[in-house]
């Protein structure tokens, strides 16, 4: 599965993500500062399936019955690699039964 990581995580992050995962990250694409709805088309059309951030706000910006893609919201209290890291692994234990289009929250 190939996964973005928004520019709101922490680079290094890419590092913990499983064997199942193509991890890029927003800086490495060079998408910057893109607004989240040219940001979901533009991983539409370089074929990804997922993107991890924590923007909670997501849902309620975008018309997430056109979304086709997962979106995985970390519901973390701040964006510090120690406290991502089990959000992390909680992906990287889901199963592929889980893994549907649209917004799927990550709580711990």
């Amino acid at each position: 599965m190939k996964i973005l990581i928004d520019e709101n995580i922490p680079v290094k992050l890419r590092y913990a993500f499983g064997d199942i995962f193509q991890v890029f990250t927003v800086n490495e694409m060079g998408w910057n500062g893109i607004k989240n709805g040219a940001l979901i088309q533009l991983m539409a059309q370089h074929h990804f399936e997922g993107l991890v951030t924590l923007d909670k706000n997501l849902q309620y910006q975008q018309n997430m019955k056109r979304i086709t893609i997962i979106v995985f919201v970390l519901q973390a209290s701040n964006n510090k690699i120690q406290t991502l890291l089990p959000f992390v692994h909680a992906i990287n234990n889901l199963s592929m039964e889980q893994l549907k289009p649209g917004i799927l929250p990550i709580e711990i």
